[in-house]
């Protein structure tokens, strides 16, 4: 199958809200040759990265909008002017093989009508663009609701958060404590040939100059690394784990955090991951097995303790809540096509309920660690005032810096919010909490 029409039929099916690109994008990879797969992945992911500006020029360059049946002819003419604009791929060629998939999609009418506006966007597009830019959405591409949400929640940084969020993400290792150091680990890479330099604030992680297939890596097969952005690798270490602790770590999947947490502390007396989704479950196995590491799985909704907790107390409990990933779009840019303003609130709800269920597991002294990849606090500093003022028996705890590092991310009114970084971290945000009575 050719890549274009492969990355038009998976963002067809995001544009019409119907799946994420996670979800829609391995059946078509499937279909073309190997070669050509990292090409469709990037055709993909590019056009739903530059999605807001690729939709105002293509509103101004078509007389009318498609229609609800035509999503795939729309999805198909982004991904057209994403060559145009944000790849090295000829223009001839680009326009040809991209007006050529309109009878894959048995819809050859479309063919003029591609060929026609991808044409007149390599003439005029650049200087279109310039006049659509003073719009926010244009010039930052974020739809216009994310663009005012971090607008108002950060007025200093927001315009620093969307180019980060543009941005190709680096690839970040986390070397297992339990096979080598970091620093270690660093000079097999350097014995190797690859570049990479020692993280910010994780002192696990690893950041490679150039992104690479980590199965080549050393030792990968071996357990000795996996890949985790650095701002997710500081949940273990913010746990301050002990030998005999038992640890809950709710909303596990994919697990990452599980492994880091038995690397971090092999004393633990048992950890519990429970996930929703039953299917989610299996990665987390598979990335346990790699790494020779156990956990009592469960696949539950994890406010539903009634179903599956044995009424053991826990020590620690780990909380990766559900939330708006507006933390990691650039990771996964049709984040900016799948969620929506009415998303937040009901996320803030549930993000409460989860909390409110998970604490009357938690040992009196023990500690629970708040985390979501969201930037934007109705999530984040506002749930964690709201479970305060409702939990008599709860205390925050300042969160400090490790090894001699700062404190990541910047001081909320509640926890720390780290905002996504070029060629650094990923948005993420944390809040510690003490359990000092069972009221």
């Amino acid at each position: 199958m050719n890549p274009r029409l492969a990355a038009a039929r998976a963002l067809a099916a995001v544009l019409s809200g119907k799946a994420s690109l996670n979800s829609s994008l391995p059946a078509q990879l499937d279909k073309v040759d190997d070669r050509d797969r990292g090409l469709t992945q990037d055709l993909a992911f590019g056009t739903a990265r530059w999605e807001p500006r690729l939709s105002a020029l293509a509103a101004r360059l078509l007389q009318k909008p498609f229609k609800a049946a035509d999503t795939d002819i729309q999805a198909l003419l982004l991904v057209g002017l994403y060559q145009l604009f944000y790849s090295r791929i000829p223009a001839h060629a680009a326009i040809g093989e991209t007006v050529g998939c309109a009878d894959k999609l048995k819809k050859p009418w479309a063919k003029a009508l591609l060929n026609a506006v991808l044409r007149r966007a390599q003439r005029e597009g650049e200087a279109l663009l310039t006049e659509l830019e003073h719009d926010p959405v244009v010039r930052t591409a974020h739809p216009r609701w994310l663009q005012k949400a971090l607008k108002a929640a950060w007025p200093e940084h927001w315009e620093a958060i969307c180019a980060a969020n543009n941005a190709h993400p680096p690839m970040i290792l986390r070397v297992n404590r339990r096979h080598k150091t970091r620093d270690q680990y660093l000079q097999l890479l350097a014995d190797a040939g690859i570049a990479a330099a020692a993280s910010g604030f994780s002192q696990d992680g690893i950041v490679l100059t150039e992104p690479g297939d980590v199965r080549g890596l050393p030792g990968f097969a071996e357990g000795w690394i996996s890949v985790q952005d650095e701002a997710a690798q500081l949940a273990a270490d913010l746990l301050e784990l002990a030998p005999g602790q038992r640890v809950l770590d709710a909303c596990c999947a994919p697990g990452g955090k599980t492994c880091h947490l038995l690397e971090v502390q092999p004393g633990l007396s048992g950890v519990v991951a429970v996930d929703l989704e039953a299917k989610r479950m299996v990665r987390v196995k598979e990335n346990l097995d790699r790494l020779g590491l156990s956990a009592e799985l469960i696949a539950a909704d994890a406010r539903a303790t009634d179903q599956w907790w044995d009424g053991k107390p826990f020590q620690r409990i780990l909380l990766d809540a559900p939330c708006s990933a507006t933390g990691v779009i650039r990771r996964h840019p049709d984040i900016k096509l799948t969620r929506q303003a009415d998303d937040i609130p009901a996320l803030a709800t549930l993000q409460g309920e989860l909390l409110d269920a998970l604490w009357p597991t938690l040992q009196v002294g023990g500690m629970l660690l708040y985390a979501t990849c969201s930037t934007l606090p109705t999530e984040n500093t506002e749930v964690i005032e709201a479970f305060l003022a409702r939990t008599p028996g709860a205390r925050e705890l300042d969160i400090a810096g490790q090894n001699g590092n700062p404190p990541p991310g910047l001081k909320q009114p509640h926890g720390r919010q780290l905002l996504a970084q070029e060629g650094g971290h990923d948005g993420f945000y944390y809040a510690k909490l003490i359990k000092i009575s069972a009221a």
